[in-house]
């Protein structure tokens, strides 16, 4: 009888154990009150043809340089089939410093045979990724992650999102994918849950993602448009505008958006308030008119609505600084 009750026992822990598989960490805001988050994007990896693997190296240099709290990755990553390789060699380097990280997808990602789906799963299960993607919806990068303040209560969040790949309405619609109707409804969900846990007030949020709202174009072209840093070519945006930017200004969270996508962009700018904002590309271009292959680097700072940020290339300089709301005000 005891037998028979331990063999029950081994087999309940058994299909329990994918439950508690994996412990994610917590985040926390340092005792000054900041946290700071360091933003890879592009990186375009191919173990086996050996292209752009200088981008692992100035991953491993920038984190050294600037011991962020979290890395971002904005899309386009790892860029071959399949790509376990290339994110164990990633992986490795974060591990050296114990740097928790996440990952948007972007639209090379759905360019292989690895589907977006597996992907998924293998991020997912590798050491310090934060990745939860909610399932349900439009993509598989989709999460919400808190950032806890000293005294334990919940400070500010990080929102991934899954900007998709390629127009679903081909030949009707063309060009590349967009966030979609019931992300978004999530999105407001988890937005209004979060604000009636901080007593009706919206938490100070970010937002990651790969392929830049089509805001970030009306933003540009406005006759005050104020850029710090550069637009050597136009948005790649999607051509459906399926209204993120509306909701964000209705939900009132996110002080910044943060995208990859198009590699010779490298500006934050601001539209209705909001920060729209690319990272710097992080493999090497081959012009040297192309900005040089960086980072970008986020501070937030405990109960409050504002973040520092600047570029760090593969030099060493920090470059483009600026601060937000501050960064709204007109010259």
């Amino acid at each position: 009888m005891k037998k028979a009750i331990f063999i029950l026992l081994l087999a309940l822990c058994s299909l329990c154990q994918p439950l508690f598989a994996k412990k994610l960490p917590s985040l926390h805001f340092h005792a000054d009150g900041s946290f700071k988050i360091l933003q890879f994007t592009d990186t375009h990896i191919h173990i086996a043809s050996g292209s752009n693997l200088y981008s692992l190296e100035l991953i491993k240099d920038l984190v050294a340089l600037e011991r962020p709290d979290l890395v971002v990755l904005t899309g386009d990553i790892v860029t071959e089939d399949p790509p376990t390789e290339g994110y164990k060699k990633l992986v490795a380097i974060l591990q050296q410093t114990s740097t928790p990280w996440m990952v948007v997808f972007g639209n090379h990602e759905s360019e292989r045979k690895f589907s977006r789906t597996q992907l998924a799963q293998l991020v997912e299960n590798l050491p310090g990724c934060l990745n939860s993607d909610v399932g349900g919806i439009c993509g598989n990068s989709n999460f919400v992650f808190p950032i806890q303040t000293n005294n334990g209560k919940i400070g500010a969040l990080i929102y991934g999102f899954d900007s998709n790949a390629y127009s679903t309405l081909k030949p009707v619609v063309d060009g590349y994918g967009w966030i979609g109707f019931n992300q978004i409804e999530w999105y407001r969900k988890v937005s209004e849950q979060y604000k009636r846990e901080n007593g009706g007030q919206p938490l100070p949020a970010l937002a990651f993602f790969h392929i830049p709202l089509p805001e970030y174009r009306q933003a540009t072209e406005a006759k005050d448009a104020r850029l710090i840093g550069v637009k050597n070519e136009e948005e790649c945006c999607p051509e459906i505008n399926s209204g993120l930017f509306t909701a964000i200004l209705e939900c009132g969270d996110i002080m910044g958006t943060f995208v990859g996508h198009d590699h010779i962009n490298d500006y934050i700018t601001s539209w209705h308030g909001i920060a729209l904002a690319y990272g710097r590309v992080s493999k090497v271009m081959k012009s040297p008119e192309d900005p040089l292959a960086g980072g970008r680097i986020l501070v937030l700072h405990e109960g409050k609505r504002e973040f520092d940020t600047w570029i760090r290339d593969k030099n060493g300089d920090k470059v483009l600084s600026t601060s937000f709301p501050a960064m709204l005000q007109k010259k």
